[in-house]
């Protein structure tokens, strides 16, 4: 089992930005990614780490990378660390028992400056939202939908990408202000097709992509996918033969600890408490169960 990694810290390597998960480290032309096993919930880092967690968003990352090339273009130049050491600077130091399959090396890109969601079902803030207003980040949708259900067809609800705090909903009009009109139904007609096709293949291992979310940006001119691609913090992923309209199935992602940290009585306002061994142990094996059902 690869050392469980809460903060890199990699000589010889200068660091461009430490995200909630991610460390970013810059090579020039190129990045180094370091996913470590930090956990954020509620647009707050918790104290404690998740066991493996940093190595199965990597390579779940690299799988649908490789799978989705065929739609979209992406970042990736490998996430195999006998790859990546002789790419780098002399002195810098990654030992394999800390870093061994979570670090990606990868083309730097212009991003654009926006989530790209697709919800194909009911779920999470959606339901709530569409309870009060009978809308899916201001979409209309059917009325008369209970939780969990699926929507007629894949819905595009961006978001704003806040580097700190809480992205918020925007309309696709406000996306097409920002970006402008060509970018923004690109973004939209690569999203969904990115959702459809991870949707199938999610479907023919028992399990249901409910909703997930993208990033882009652009490398030598081209749009690309970059940032991770469909893992469990990125997107709701549920047991297929649990699923009925009208409940919340089990799920293989971070609403396990969502669901926690709603019932223990914390006011969402760091510091975040810490996680029971339970509450670990269980996240941790949801990760690993859908990197297995998804890899094979």
């Amino acid at each position: 089992m690869v050392q469980t990694l809460v903060r890199s810290e990699i000589p010889g390597l200068k660091l461009l930005a430490r995200g909630k998960v991610r460390d970013v480290y810059d090579l020039g032309e190129r990045l180094l990614i370091v996913a470590t096993d930090r956990l954020s919930a509620f647009d707050c880092v918790l104290p404690t780490p998740i066991p493996e967690k940093g190595s199965l968003l990597t390579q779940l990352s690299a799988f649908w990378f490789a799978k989705t090339a065929g739609i979209v273009s992406n970042h990736l130049i490998s996430a195999k660390l006998s790859d990546i050491l002789p790419q780098l600077p002399r002195g810098a130091k990654l030992p394999a028992e800390a870093y061994e399959g979570r670090v990606m090396l990868v083309r730097k890109a212009k991003r654009v400056d926006a989530e790209c969601v697709v919800r194909g079902f009911l779920a999470g803030s959606a339901f709530k939202e569409y309870r009060a207003s009978g809308t899916v980040c201001g979409e209309k949708v059917p009325a008369g939908l209970k939780e969990s259900a699926r929507l007629p067809a894949p819905v595009f609800t961006p978001s704003t990408k806040a580097d700190e705090g809480h992205d918020e909903n925007i309309s696709r009009e406000r996306l097409a202000r920002s970006v402008g009109s060509e970018l923004a139904s690109q973004l939209e007609t690569l999203s969904i097709s990115l959702y459809r096709a991870a949707y199938e293949h999610a479907q023919s291992r028992g399990l249901i992509l409910a909703d997930t979310k993208f990033e882009f940006g652009f490398i030598d001119g081209k749009l690309s996918l970059i940032d991770e691609a469909l893992t469990p913090d990125s997107s709701r992923f549920w047991e297929k033969s649990a699923w009925r309209e009208g409940i919340s199935p089990d799920s293989f992602d971070k609403q396990f600890v969502r669901d926690w940290l709603e019932r223990s009585g914390w006011d969402k306002r760091p510091p975040a408490p810490e996680l029971p061994a339970e509450v670990v142990s269980g996240t941790s094996a949801r990760y690993r169960e859908a990197f297995r059902r998804l890899t094979s």
